[in-house]
Parts: C-alpha cells; structure tokens; sequence
C-alpha cells in the first residue's frame, strides 16, 4: 500500500506527530503501525492472578497505543530541565514553548487540571538547602499527574479523535524492517504473523519507545543510519513508607535529586516518584523482567517508590551499552528464577541476603506481592551499587529515614535509551526520508518530551 506518512509505534511520540499535523489541517494520509492492540484491548492479567503471567507475544504494560505511557504513573513534566536531550537539539526556548502548547492538548483530552509541585517556597527552600549539604542538586520541576487508570481513558479518547479524523492505525503488526531505494528510505515492512506488508511512504517516522530501541539499533548497524552509543540506566526502585516521604510529596511530588557520589562520580538521580503508588512488574520480549512504579488516582497504597538510576557512558572500544544493561537485568532474573527482587537495605549493608519471614514482619510491606527476597548485589556491578549505596545515605540528609534498615530495594531498574540517533534539527537522519522520535531515538525520557518530539515533528511534515 501507499501513503504519506508511516508512523512505526504508538507511543506519545508517534501519537503526537498524527495529532499536529490533523490539528494544522494536514491533507496528507496517516498510517500508525502499532505492535500493540488498542486502549480498550490492553489488558493486565496480573490484577486477576495476583502474580506477573509473561504474556505472550508480548507485555500488555509496555505495548499497545499510548505504550508504556498509559499504563504508567502518567506524569507530564512541565519543565525542559527535565526529559532528555531534546532542547539541545531545538533549543531551549522552542522547547519550553512546546511543553506548555502540548500540555494544553493533553488538557484538551482531559488531563487533570492540577499542577503538583508548585507553591511551598520556603519549604522547598529548605529542601533545597538540605540536598545541598548532601552533595545533591534538586531540579524543580512542576507535574501534571494523570494517573495510571485516567491515563488510559485519556489516551483513549486521543485514539478515538485520530480514528475518527482518518488515521489507519495497523493494530497487532510488527515491523519487521525498513524499506529502501538507493540511499532513501520509502517505507516498511510490517507483518501479524500471518500477513505481510508493503507500506510506501513519502517519509517514515520510527517511534518505538524504550522497548524498541534495541530493534532500532540493530536497524541502525544494517543500514549505515548514523548514531553513537550514549547513556544506558541501570538502578534499583525504592521503596518506603509514605510518612518518611510525607514533607517532600506534598512539597514536590516528585522530588528530581542528582549527585555524582565518590568515589566514582557517576551520575546518579531519582526518577518516576510515586507516592502512594505501588511497584510494578514489566516484561520485554526477550522475556527480561524489569521493574518500574504506579501511581493511581484515587487508589493509594501506604508507601512511596522511586527509582534511584545510575548513568553508565561507555567509550571506545564498547559500543553495546543495551546489551550489557540487558545482561545485568538477566542475571538478576536468572536469581529470582524470572522474577523481580527484592532486599532490605540494612541486609545490604550487613551483606546477607532478605528472607520472607523478615518482609513480613517489617514496616514496610512490598506492594509488588510475587518480588522474591534474596540478594541483589550479587548480580549488580560493584561499581553501580557503590554508587546507589552512597546516593541513599545522599539521601537520608534531605529525607531523614529514607536509609532505614526497612527500606526495600528491588532490581532490576534499566532504562534503554542508549542509541541516539544523529539528527539536525528538523529530526532529519543521515537516510532521506526517515525520522526518529521519542525515547528510542536517545533523545528524550519521558511522555512530555516524547510528546513534544512528535508535536514538532507534524509541524515539519504537515
């Protein structure tokens, strides 16, 4: 078939790109190719079983319209100091302006209209001047909570309003690669199994997410698109009462701490506060299990999570960063017989491993239920421990508790967005015709500034 733009991934990226180009009144045809099935379709048995079922042929929490986004926490950053890399491409201003143009849409499609994290000055005057003492720098950043459930609704009206305004979208096809004339790329290849697809297009945008940037990155090597390895997370996801949190959620929400702790002086930082939230499971195709955090609207739990991550960048001669978080994720799995982890701090310290019977009579209760106690530091690099270690008694300095004994820990936290594409500043490759956005790309983290991404992206291609 032939269109005029084929988008692979619908994700906020992807999704946002359609939605410019409508809103600009574009006349050209749309084509959204999705691995996923829609809103309405994505489905989580684990509310039902109680325990993760490793779906098959892929994870109904990362895949699917909106991707990991609607089944996330569902936070907007309002902010450019927070998201990735993006306003060093466009430019700081145009970036900030685009924020606060694509906030009013996710408004527009029924986004609370309460903004976390602003106010409070003095309060976060003294907070600010605690993570000083510590060694740490607090980005302030405000938040728009949509809330795991209501971020499902939301992304589900956008779906209806691209359906509805003659947006194909391809549900339950894979790419499976590019297609290309010469030195140009003129569509892709998509297939559910059972069918195979041509798709022609005049310009092809590739927006997979998080999930998909180890599939770009093979593509990147097969086809001379030009990019360079960058930064790869690998961390752990906190988790404490919300009485030890209690100041700085309701001061920040979500409190952005970074430090580069000795004696390494990597770079370390806090991301995706949930509080009252609950830690989730996630699970990639290759069957790696990797844990992340929800935060609902109305249901709330009695504790707070957080991810601490450490920054890995890699030099010359290694060049496979998605590679080695991945074998890090794998050999904790491999500990936790498929499962998530989970430890106590103080166990850490004293250097033996968690056992059930000690979860269970501590204050602070898992609230992912089937994590496996044992010993996580016996599959994380010395080197990323140390780092997290020194970064929670950072910590303690700005949130007195925050390193109890109790606090619980669970591995493995892996943010894959080390491929970063070379682009100019209209998202163009070295390849004529391809564009890539959104997480996958390197350049952003995050729904916001994935969003924006493609908010800029329609302008360019309406």
């Amino acid at each position: 078939m032939k269109t005029d733009v084929v988008i692979i991934g619908a994700g906020p990226a992807g999704i946002f790109t359609a939605i410019e180009m409508l809103r600009l009144g574009s006349k050209k045809n749309i084509v959204i190719v999705e691995k996923g099935q829609p809103v309405e379709k994505r489905r989580c048995p684990k509310i039902k079983t109680g325990k993760c079922m490793n779906c098959k042929p892929y994870c109904h929490i990362t895949t699917g319209f909106s991707g990991a986004g609607a089944f996330s926490d569902g936070k907007l950053s309002l902010s450019v100091a927070v998201g990735g890399d993006l306003p060093n491409l466009v430019g700081e201003q145009l970036a900030q302006e685009t924020i606060d143009y694509t906030d009013k849409i996710y408004l527009e499609f029924g986004a609370d209209e309460h903004i976390e994290g602003l106010g409070h000055e003095e309060e976060k005057k003294e907070i600010r001047r605690n993570a000083i003492k510590a060694g740490l720098r607090l980005v302030d950043c405000p938040i728009r909570h949509l809330g795991t459930e209501k971020a499902q609704d939301l992304y589900g009206r956008i779906e209806k309003y691209l359906l509805d305004n003659g947006v194909e979208i391809f549900f339950g096809y894979e790419c499976t690669n590019l297609k290309f004339e010469g030195d140009t790329c003129i569509g892709a290849y998509i297939t559910n199994g059972r069918e195979n697809l041509e798709i022609d297009a005049d310009d092809v945008v590739v927006a997979t997410g998080r999930r998909g940037a180890d599939w770009l990155e093979k593509l990147c090597t097969e086809h001379d698109i030009h990019h360079h390895a960058g930064t790869v997370d690998i961390g752990v996801r906190v988790e404490v009462r919300n009485e030890i949190m209690e100041k700085v959620n309701d001061v920040l929400y979500e409190s952005k701490l970074v430090g580069y702790p000795a004696p390494y002086k990597n770079k370390v930082r806090t991301f995706c506060q949930n509080p009252g939230g609950f830690v989730s499971q996630e699970n990639y195709d290759n069957d790696l299990a990797v844990v992340n955090g929800h935060s609902y609207k109305e249901t709330k739990s009695d504790n707070t999570n957080l991810a601490i991550l450490v920054s890995h960048n890699f030099t010359y001669p290694f060049n496979q960063p998605i590679e080695y978080a991945q074998k890090v994720g794998e050999l904790t799995n491999m500990l936790g017989a498929g499962h998530i982890m989970v430890q106590r701090y103080g166990d850490i310290l004293d250097g033996k491993r968690t056992w059930e019977k000690e979860l269970s009579q501590a204050n602070v209760r898992p609230t992912l239920v089937d994590a496996v106690a044992g010993d996580i530091t016996a599959a994380m690099p010395y080197r990323a421990m140390t780092n997290i270690i020194n970064f929670i008694q950072a910590m303690d300095q700005v949130v007195p508790g925050f390193a109890s004994n109790e606090t619980l820990l669970y591995s493995p936290e892996l943010k894959f967005y080390s491929n970063k594409i070379e682009m100019d500043a209209d998202f163009n490759t070295n390849v004529k015709g391809l564009h890539c956005l959104g997480d996958s790309s390197g350049w952003t983290r995050g729904l916001m500034m994935s969003s924006v991404m493609g908010v800029l992206m329609g302008r360019k291609l309406v």
